[in-house]
């Protein structure tokens, strides 16, 4: 019995490491699995990019007009980078989030995310002005618009392209989130005299998240609004070839810590807002209210404006700071009933305890201005008299902050006569401009890392 029980033992034994030779071997026969690749390219047939992750570590290369389908939700993680090939007209490369659709792309201030042109090697192959060299980022929403009837197409997308429509009833829409992206190189041309902006937010809703966002390089606008009531904070726009911040159709968002920077060789306005387009009066009307921007602009000797409102706009700066601009604000004044100088008038437009520095000649009468005819040359008169004033009733003052352009925290930093913030949205700080005592733009961005 005992010799019985050694041999089935040994039996065992036996049969054990074979099995486990034979797994093995097997093991060793099939072939490992091919690593995944670093780049992917991404050609939109009409499906969309579906529902789906864009990786840490990840290349991700544009072929075309990709979009955020209705339905479909990208998330991108941080460290991840997007690029745009080259080309115009139908060629061009963009990346859309269409209504329903929803980007979550949410890097951080070590691991941002970059959406450039194919071009760029990330390590400063690229300078500030190497503009228009892919598309850009456009988010489409549901949100009110102020233009007939009440959906349009949004700029930089062929007409023919049903995708492109934005616009709704739904204020609070929710298009996802962008946090600590940089975008890069854009505005590549579509057509004549039509190129995409950086960033183009089309019908954008409150519901939807952006912040630590810069746009360094596009051909056209930096930021774009048309319509909506979107929110946003921390926006650096750099070396633009058109307009830093422009809105249209309404916009009726919120701004806070927005700074802009202009090419001493390049860019029109800082600022250029408008109201209504078809019909110029729709409401409801263009107010956003943007608290702590500093704008800063091309010298002395550029002839460029910080800030433009017509076509019946409106809006509230406040606590911000306005630097080295040839001409200061303007609003324009017609002989019909309703103009930006009627919001003025209104109290829907006002510029309130804010610093100008180097901007037109240094006085309010220099640096406020009304354009157009006015009902009558008594009433141009009467209008530019009154927004002169208002520079003074409204605590703005001529000071030097102590700003350059390659250090926009203020040196002297300007905390004195600051307007309340009368939305719980807004961060309650103690000073004016984008900067308090840090930048908050080192480290991720292009502006100031240079690569």
């Amino acid at each position: 019995m005992k010799k019985f029980n050694i041999r089935l033992a040994v039996l065992l034994m036996t049969a054990s490491l074979l099995v486990l030779f034979n797994a093995c071997k097997k093991d060793d026969d099939e072939p490992e699995p091919p690593p995944e690749p670093d780049e992917y390219t991404i050609k939109d047939d009409g499906s969309g990019t579906g529902t789906t992750t864009w990786k840490t570590g990840k290349t991700y290369l544009l072929d075309g007009f990709v979009f955020i389908n209705d339905g479909q939700v990208l998330t991108i993680e941080h460290g991840c980078v997007i690029k745009g090939k080259p080309g115009q007209g139908e060629s061009a490369s963009a990346l859309i989030v269409t209504r329903g659709g929803k980007i979550i792309a949410e890097g951080t201030a070590d691991s941002p995310i970059v959406m450039t042109a194919e071009a760029d090697d990330l390590n400063g192959s690229l300078g500030k002005t190497d503009r228009g060299l892919w598309g850009g980022l456009i988010i489409l929403g549901k949100a009110r618009l102020n233009s007939s009837p009440g959906e349009s197409q949004i700029e930089g997308i062929p007409t023919n392209e049903a995708r492109g429509r934005y616009g709704g009833v739904t204020d609070d829409d929710n298009s996802g989130i962008l946090k600590y992206v940089s975008l890069r190189h854009g505005g590549t041309d579509i057509g004549e005299g039509n190129e995409i902006n950086g960033l183009t937010l089309g019908g954008v809703g409150s519901g939807t998240s952006i912040e630590y966002v810069e746009v360094i390089a596009n051909k056209d606008d930096g930021v774009e609004f048309f319509g909506g009531k979107p929110r946003l904070k921390h926006i650096l726009v750099a070396y633009c070839g058109d307009d830093s911040f422009d809105y249209d159709e309404g916009y009726r968002g919120l701004g806070q810590f927005w700074y802009a920077i202009q090419d001493p060789n390049d860019g029109d306005r800082l600022g250029e807002h408008d109201g209504g387009t078809d019909p110029e009066t729709g409401e409801p009307y263009a107010i956003p209210n943007i608290y702590n921007a500093t704008y800063f602009g091309r010298g002395a000797d550029a002839g460029k404006r910080v800030i433009t409102f017509r076509d019946n706009a409106g809006g509230h700066y406040s606590n911000s700071i306005f630097s080295d601009q040839s001409k200061g604000i303007d609003i324009e004044n017609l002989e019909s009933d309703q103009d930006s100088y009627k919001q003025f008038v209104d109290g829907n437009l006002s510029l309130n305890n804010n610093v100008f520095w180097n901007v037109a000649d240094g006085t309010g009468e220099g640096i406020f201005k009304v354009s157009g005819p006015g009902a009558s040359p008594a009433d141009s008169i009467a209008a530019v008299e009154a927004f002169a004033a208002h520079f003074e009733s409204a605590n703005n003052i001529v000071s030097d902050p102590g700003i350059s352009s390659s250090n926009p925290v203020p040196s002297n930093p300007q905390t004195d006569n600051l307007a309340p913030y009368d939305d719980g949205w807004f961060d309650q700080v103690n000073y004016k401009g984008a900067f308090g005592s840090t930048n908050w733009a080192e480290g991720w961005t292009k502006y100031f890392s240079g690569k």
